[in-house]
């Protein structure tokens, strides 16, 4: 016994010092991960728990969801189908009109760095009520509602309407005395899905729920209060900087 007390006591330094060095190697390893400054925390807002399911397969409330999407799709004219093409590309130049000319993200970095952490970081809250309730999308119930190419995720929630509602919010934080031109082109974004057959009217709706409860998350986030705050100082100079110029020049 005193012998195994003794091996015990002779151990304890070596076993002290082991589990130091593996504690000092986590805070090493984790530190970069807890140094990253996110908006959201993991998987919330949570769409499951948010948005009710879509529509029954087979139901008569799907059936009238459908008939919703072939109307719109085939009453759609050659300008809608142009606006709805260019939307899908979901760049933010497309608020650049309700705006103005100088909203050029190139030229103003630390917009462009909110705006970007934004576009990566709501991808997992999109992600996981699609890939729960796998709904199929309108053209692969009805191939004459199939235009351009198809889509490898699932239709519900659309993630366009989505990120339309997610990228006007916030920009209307941004510009507040453009905030109901902003939100129209963020609406549009969504419907704009139903009419060239890639979504149910019943997606865009949910999106734009998600999208609202993202913002939401993202409001109540002190990173990202911190970024918008910068993200606004440096709009003002932008905005505040062809006068100063003029005015120098005058010098």
């Amino acid at each position: 016994m005193k012998l195994k007390s003794d091996c015990r006591k002779r151990s304890l330094p070596t076993y002290l010092s082991s589990h130091a060095f593996v504690i000092c190697l986590f805070f090493f390893v984790a530190a970069p991960v807890w140094a990253q400054t996110n908006y959201l925390r993991t998987l919330r807002p949570d769409g499951v728990e948010l948005l009710p399911p879509p529509p029954a397969p087979g139901s008569e409330e799907e059936a009238a969801d459908l008939a919703e999407a072939r109307a719109v799709f085939h009453a759609r004219t050659p300008a809608e189908t142009t606006r709805a093409t260019k939307d899908a590309t979901l760049s933010f130049a497309l608020f650049r009109p309700a705006i103005g000319p100088f909203f050029e993200l190139e030229k103003l970095p630390k917009t462009d760095f909110l705006m970007q952490k934004v576009k990566k970081e709501i991808q997992p809250a999109i992600t996981l009520p699609k890939d729960f309730y796998k709904r199929k999308r309108p053209y692969q119930m009805d191939e004459e509602l199939t235009l351009g190419k198809p889509e490898a995720s699932f239709s519900y929630p659309s993630g366009h309407s989505t990120r339309g509602t997610v990228y006007a919010m916030v920009l209307a934080e941004l510009f507040p005395q453009n905030k109901d031109a902003i939100l129209l082109i963020g609406r549009n974004i969504g419907w704009d899905r139903v009419l060239i057959g890639k979504h149910f009217p019943t997606d865009i709706y949910a999106g734009r729920t998600l999208g609202r409860a993202i913002v939401h998350e993202l409001l109540a986030n002190k990173n990202f209060q911190q970024d918008l705050a910068e993200a606004k100082e440096e709009l003002a100079a932008a905005s505040a900087r062809p006068t100063s110029d003029v005015l120098e020049g005058v010098k």
